[in-house]
């Protein structure tokens, strides 16, 4: 059952959100996200935040929709997606993806990126128009070639990523041990229809971007 959370970061950095529907997917709103889905016409089974961003007619249309909307204060402990991220990892083991959360304000974007920390190892993505990232622990992982997301970035979150090990790369690595602050791994490249990465210790976020701003 995979969960899909709109936030309300800046909609040009949104890819195509119909792209990710499904019968299967649950919509859930996060704020001015919730309008979002709404034009989308996207159906929501939640909806956080304190809504103070959204248009008259789009809280009519919420309301009737979801009579029953998570309203949280504006001055609280969380942010509204964190609290929504919270709900949906407690519904799913599947797959979490988190549009409408880069972009705009960076407090906004580290608080969203630390949340794929708090999180590290659970399949969730961050996802915009350009890129795809998600955070790692120690293991043995598969990577699809995906010519929408050529670039693959690899960013230590840990102090240490002990023995990354990179294979099917342009750029390959053996039981490498890299630091944070280090960009020994930005831009690489899959030369194989798969690849893969692996390390031992540590947490490692993933990065696949593409030069076009417009792909999914």
């Amino acid at each position: 059952m995979p969960i899909h959370i709109v936030g309300g970061g800046p909609r040009e950095l949104l890819p195509d959100l119909r792209a990710y529907d499904g019968k299967e997917v649950q919509w859930v709103g996060v704020d001015h996200g919730a309008e979002t889905l709404l034009e989308h016409g996207l159906q929501m089974v939640r909806a956080f935040g304190d809504f103070d961003s959204l248009s008259s007619e789009a809280l009519v249309r919420l309301r009737e929709m979801l009579p029953e909307l998570d309203i949280w204060p504006a001055e609280k402990d969380k942010t509204d997606m964190e609290i929504a991220l919270d709900w949906a990892v407690e519904q799913t083991a599947g797959p979490i993806r988190l549009f409408g959360a880069t972009g705009g304000r960076l407090d906004h974007l580290f608080g969203n990126v630390e949340l794929l920390v708090k999180y590290a190892g659970r399949p969730i993505e961050l996802i915009d128009r350009q890129n795809v990232i998600t955070v790692h622990r120690p293991g043995a992982h598969t990577v699809l070639k995906d010519e929408r997301h050529r670039y693959v970035s690899y960013i230590p979150v840990s102090e240490t990523v002990t023995g990354l090990t990179l294979a099917g790369f342009k750029y390959p690595l053996t039981n490498s041990h890299i630091s944070r602050g280090s960009t020994l791994c930005i831009s690489n490249e899959l030369i194989q229809s798969s690849g893969t990465f692996s390390f031992s210790e540590g947490i490692l976020m993933m990065i696949r971007s593409s030069d076009f701003s417009g792909c999914l």
